[in-house]
């Protein structure tokens, strides 16, 4: 039998030149999350430089989410891999410094902002309901100081990403046959603007037809598993990372939405104004990030794993070829689309004090870092873009050697202990290779399929299908594959009932199921 191997937390991660404890989760959130919120009591009042003897010390000091992936390249990725100080100027004014970088991790985005308007934090990577809510309190607590939003990490155009997942076993399959039960969000975050819409959206209404509770991810993991609550609405990665841990399954993808999101970078404009050549060098080493990524997108996602307890296979699914977030640092209308949105939901929710005008995010955006960066490294700005938005799968199936001409009906396995992933043109030569690979005693960690209209990458065994004769397609929704299957003649079904359909067919029998906690 092929057996997708399940990968418990096993790393602590170490935060190089600040303390940093952190407790992971255990076995798929049920033990406590990483509270990451921590850094020496000496950094908490130090200023943003000091001198030392003839030496002057600057402080840089990034708060980060290392569990929250769309943050992973410009957060864990240039801390471990050392790319800051890589870039960092040492001639000129910088001649005789001495640089104290601090690193601290945490759970969510609120905490960054506090520890930003406390002068504790210069730089700050949160999505764009925390980004949303940064820019503003700096506008409204801040005096002199406010906060700039000076690049990207990561985004979706059209919402991917935040999802609501139900129990493994649950009968729920669509946002509807949640009225009259529960469903926890963590309240003031971009899945909670996300499910508010999607209810609305489906017939559901959020106050009255079903019982919205505030859990953070790590917690409403653990609800899940316990059955103490009906479903759960979260931002990356845990919409795929529960699944993938076997103990749920997605029914809403927030892309189904829209609405674009994504995740990004604030800075204290005190702290860019006196050193706006350390703000370019920190957004170099988020390039070369994004460049070192894709050149080794398995091996950067496994280095990920250990950095932040998050496995490699949920990390490659956001961020690698056909990801479902590219890596696209610059700001374009789409990303201000997305903080302009947040600022009206979270207005509607009663999140943000006060009238807050969308229309103002544009002048709280500054990109000049971000092209400086570009220039001393030689990078076009439009070929930047170009790159993340073609990082599609291609070459040859591993099967056939034939060309992969279309990303939405190509397939992946991670073969177990190999150490890239193997392509295939089409679902059914990937079902054939699960075949030869019983046969030599082999298991696949992980299988990617994508869906045939929206194009998202999908686990292949939380997927539908429908088999026309012709080809083998796949959807996340039931309701799409009945459609497709509607007006193609095909019939739809699971992922295993569709291997035992294709088993009728051939040898040996091409099995494979995802093992359970």
């Amino acid at each position: 039998m092929i057996a997708l191997k399940y990968r418990s937390w096993k790393n602590t991660v170490v935060i190089t030149f600040l303390f940093f404890g952190i407790t992971m989760l255990a076995n798929g959130c049920a033990g406590n999350s990483p509270s990451a919120e921590s850094s020496t009591s000496e950094s908490e009042t130090a200023d943003a430089s000091t001198s030392s003897g003839n030496k002057e010390t600057i402080r840089i000091s990034i708060g980060t989410q290392d569990q929250v992936i769309n943050t992973a390249v410009g957060g864990a990725t240039v801390r471990e891999l050392e790319l800051l100080e890589k870039h960092l100027p040492n001639t000129g004014k910088y001649a005789n410094v001495k640089y104290d970088i601090q690193w601290s991790s945490y759970t969510s985005g609120p905490p960054i902002t506090n520890k930003m308007l406390a002068d504790q934090i210069d730089i700050g990577l949160m999505g764009d309901f925390p980004a949303a809510i940064n820019l503003v309190k700096f506008r409204q607590e801040g005096g002199d100081v406010k906060s700039t939003y000076i690049g990207t990490l990561a985004y979706s155009p059209n919402g991917a990403g935040n999802a609501v997942v139900v129990p493994k076993d649950s009968e729920v399959t669509s946002l509807a046959q949640l009225k009259g039960k529960s469903v926890s969000v963590p309240f003031g975050s971009a899945a909670h603007g996300m499910v508010l819409k999607a209810l609305k959206d489906n017939g559901v209404d959020p106050d009255k037809d079903v019982q919205l509770i505030s859990q953070a991810p790590e917690v409403g993991g653990t609800s899940l598993r316990t059955g103490q609550i009906d479903a759960h609405a979260d931002f990356v990665p845990f919409g795929e990372l529960f699944p993938f841990r076997g103990f749920a399954k997605k029914i809403y993808d927030g892309a189904q939405t829209g609405v674009p999101t994504l995740h990004g970078i604030v800075v204290r404009s005190d702290f860019a104004k006196k050193y706006p050549e350390i703000v370019v060098a920190y957004l170099e080493a988020v390039l070369e990030a994004n460049q070192t990524f894709r050149a080794k997108p398995e091996e950067i996602s496994a280095k990920i794993e250990e950095w932040s307890g998050i496995e490699k296979e949920v990390v490659y699914m956001f961020l690698g070829p056909s990801g479902l977030q590219p890596l696209d640092p610059t700001i374009r209308q789409v990303h201000v689309d997305a903080l302009e949105n947040s600022i009206t939901t979270l207005s509607e929710l009663g999140k943000v004090e006060g009238k807050v005008e969308p229309e103002k995010v544009p002048e709280w955006v500054d990109e000049s870092y971000l092209k400086t960066a570009m220039k001393e490294m030689e990078l076009d700005y439009q070929q930047v873009i170009k790159t993340a938005e073609s990082y599609q799968i291609t070459g040859k199936d591993a099967l056939t050697e034939e060309p992969i001409k279309d990303p939405t009906m190509a397939a992946q396995l991670w073969i177990q202990d190999e150490p890239t992933v193997t392509n295939f043109a089409s679902i059914g030569n990937m079902m054939k290779m699960l075949g030869q690979l019983q046969e030599e005693g082999k298991a696949a960690d992980v299988m990617f399929v994508h869906d045939r209209d929206k194009g998202w990458k999908l686990f292949a065994e939380n997927s539908y299908y429908v088999n026309d004769g012709k080809e083998i397609s796949a959807f996340l929704l039931e309701q799409d594959a009945e459609q497709f299957a509607a007006s193609s003649g095909g019939q739809v079904t699971a992922f295993k009932e569709l291997q035992q359909n294709l088993a009728s067919k051939t040898a040996p029998a091409l099995v494979g199921t995802a093992s359970s906690e």
